[in-house]
């Protein structure tokens, strides 16, 4: 896949993309989507100095005048471009991807997002159809002005903005793992009391991936939490937009099932609920048995921000982790969701549950095999004979073709969908057996490779 994706632009810095590519998407930017005011934010990949370098570079050619935020999480660009009023914003990242990859995320006034549907289809036509930037190289060559620390008054106000929301932690003991990412340059105000791992900013990600999708990410984190015997831990990706859980075992959380849990920290029957294709039958049943109404969407920042809006909903969720707030102006927040959620932790330990215990009518209520990816090449194809096998599992009770398709029936639900920002097919299944999983799983696993 290139650089340009449906949410973002993303790759691998020196194959999909190059200091050219970000000069002229900087040039090419303030027009498209007609902006002059642009903030501009970065991460800690060893890349992202020149490119924040270039970028600006580009921005002012074409015409823009440009703020240096520094190193700063993506919700912090996000907030301060909706709280700053800016036209618009780039945080340079490539969130949760390996350390060879960079990217930029654009926002635009009010922190809404500019994906590939809202602009970046355009600004790629306008590149793509240019020789080399000319005088690019002498130009990023002189342009030092990407700072390499936080703006410290605006690091302050974000802080005392998240604290603002936080809920009171009590007596809960619990680790942040920041994953040598950008949480780490706020983490030990926001946590105070917490063990923390992984809390310098260092964009090789030296200790494991910045994805905490992977087991192998949280392996450090449960470790830590059983060996101290804590009552849970957190752990960030690298640009802190998504937060993810262990409990006091060192067993995963999977994101979806905290989407209740967040929403019942609002205290709002009848609010509104988003989430996304592949959530969890349980844990819609849990946001309706609070009395809130869940709305679904499609998968990715650049579509629950709009919706969220859309629908006027105090808060939402998403199966990767993101999580998204009516008070955070619209946007995902790794730190937010974070504070909120160890507050319903510290107040179900006030109750004598644990962590487990207390998301156990949730975790427990069906089996799901989470998100199974599959490498396929015809991938349109594969989901024909996705949803030729689905015929033979039950009958069809619903289905929802906004995001791939989600088929849905008495005794469990699919979801099969080409990812937006990878070379993947994505099935879950979840059933009200492991047995009844098992079998929907292999007969569809086949019915993808073609078995």
């Amino acid at each position: 896949m290139g650089f340009f994706k449906a949410y973002d632009m993303r790759g691998t810095f020196g194959v999909d993309f190059d200091l050219d590519t970000v000069y002229r998407v900087g040039r090419e930017l303030p027009g498209v989507i007609g902006a002059k005011r642009f903030l501009v934010g970065r991460d800690c990949r060893q890349t992202s100095p020149q490119v924040a370098a270039v970028l600006m570079a580009g921005l002012v050619e074409g015409g823009a005048e440009v703020s240096d935020l520094g190193l700063a999480t993506t919700p912090m660009v996000y907030f301060f471009t909706a709280e700053d009023d800016f036209d618009a914003s780039v945080m340079i990242t490539a969130s949760h991807n390996p350390p060879t990859d960079n990217g930029l995320k654009v926002s635009k006034r009010g922190a809404l997002p500019v994906g590939y549907d809202s602009g970046l289809a355009e600004v790629e036509r306008r590149v793509a159809g240019e020789g080399k930037a000319i005088g690019m190289s002498l130009k990023f060559r002189t342009c030092e002005k990407a700072t390499s620390v936080t703006d410290p008054e605006r690091l302050a106000r974000y802080v005392a903005c998240l604290r603002a929301h936080a809920l009171p932690t009590g007596d809960l003991k619990f680790a942040v793992d920041c994953s040598d990412g950008m949480a780490s340059i706020l983490a030990h105000e926001l946590f105070p009391g917490a063990v923390f791992i992984n809390d310098t900013p260092n964009g090789a990600f030296p200790h494991h991936s910045p994805n905490p999708l992977l087991g192998a990410s949280r392996e450090q984190l449960a470790a830590v939490v059983r060996e101290k015997g804590l009552d849970c831990g957190v752990i960030f990706d690298g640009d802190a937009d998504r937060c993810m859980f262990v409990d006091e075992t060192g067993a995963f959380i999977q994101p979806d099932y905290l989407i209740p849990v967040l929403a019942s920290t609002y205290h709002e029957p009848g609010a509104t609920v988003i989430h996304d294709v592949r959530t969890s039958r349980a844990a819609i049943e849990a946001i309706r048995a609070q009395g809130a109404t869940p709305v679904i969407g499609k998968v990715g920042h650049a579509y629950a921000k709009v919706l969220l809006r859309e629908v006027k909903a105090v808060c939402g969720g998403e199966l990767a982790g993101h999580y998204y707030f009516r008070d955070f102006h619209g946007c995902d927040s790794g730190e937010l969701a974070a504070l909120r959620i160890l507050g319903a932790f510290a107040e179900a330990k006030a109750r004598d549950q644990t962590v487990s215990a207390f998301m156990a009518p949730l975790l427990g209520k069906y089996a799901n095999s989470g998100e199974v990816n599959f490498k396929v090449e015809d991938k349109p194809a594969a989901i024909a004979r996705v949803l030729e096998a689905a015929k033979g599992l039950a009958p069809e009770t619903g289905r929802t073709t906004i995001d791939g398709y989600r088929l849905e029936y008495d005794a469990g639900w699919i979801s099969v969908r080409q990812s937006n920002t990878e070379p993947y097919l994505r099935l879950i299944v979840e059933c009200d057996t492991r047995a009844r999983l098992n079998d929907w799983l292999g007969r569809l696993t086949s019915a993808i490779e073609g078995v």
